[in-house]
């Protein structure tokens, strides 16, 4: 499947977490979430079920940032497969 990840770009505390917008095919599937250091992530699937530590550490999910267009990894797309398909 093919995904598409959009930071959100609501104002947020200083030590708050960053959130993203996770699509398939344009249709909203879930929303990641990491606090300020990367070190606890979470998700929450638009069906409700929230997990922690999807796949190992944040930088293990998502992929690019700074300079680069924000994506998703390998084990990332895998992971949302098999939960996508469970629904």
């Amino acid at each position: 499947m093919t995904y598409t990840v959009k930071q959100i770009t609501a104002k947020r505390e200083a030590f708050g977490h960053y959130t993203y917008h996770i699509f398939q095919a344009g249709q909203l599937v879930a929303t990641y979430w990491h606090d300020y250091r990367g070190d606890e992530h979470g998700i929450i699937f638009m069906h409700g079920k929230k997990e922690a530590w999807p796949v190992g550490r944040m930088v293990d999910f998502l992929t690019g940032g700074g300079p680069q267009p924000l994506g998703l990894s390998a084990k990332a797309v895998a992971y949302l497969d098999e939960k996508l398909e469970q629904q």
